[in-house]
């Protein structure tokens, strides 16, 4: 098992047992050497959402798209992250926003 997998077995561990903070500083660690390592900023979409800041999960939502623009559950994901987005804000352009990375992913499935 590489570094980086070793890492991220560990910040999963975090995350599933309730230490999102300690989570988000590994996966940030992973991110410094590996800037494209998807599982990372994908799990930090997740975390960031759980502690509110949603722009944040947005980004990382986001990279992984770019990353990986042919695979539908990134964007299945980050139509999830816009939904939790808005019901953490109450700004409903995210509201379109989710429909519109929802639509891409069902698009992708039925090709």
């Amino acid at each position: 098992m590489s570094d980086i997998d070793s890492m991220y077995a560990q910040a999963e561990k975090l995350k599933d047992s309730g230490e999102s903070e300690a989570s988000i500083g590994i996966l940030k660690q992973i991110l410094e050497q590996d800037a494209n390592h998807i599982l990372s900023h994908l799990t930090l979409a997740r975390l960031y959402t759980l502690t509110g800041q949603h722009d944040l999960a947005i980004a990382h939502n986001q990279k992984a798209c770019e990353l990986e623009p042919s695979d539908p559950f990134n964007f299945t994901a980050m139509s999830v992250t816009y939904q939790r987005a808005f019901a953490g804000t109450g700004d409903r352009k995210y509201i379109a926003m989710a429909e519109d990375a929802m639509a891409t992913a069902r698009n992708m499935q039925h090709r």
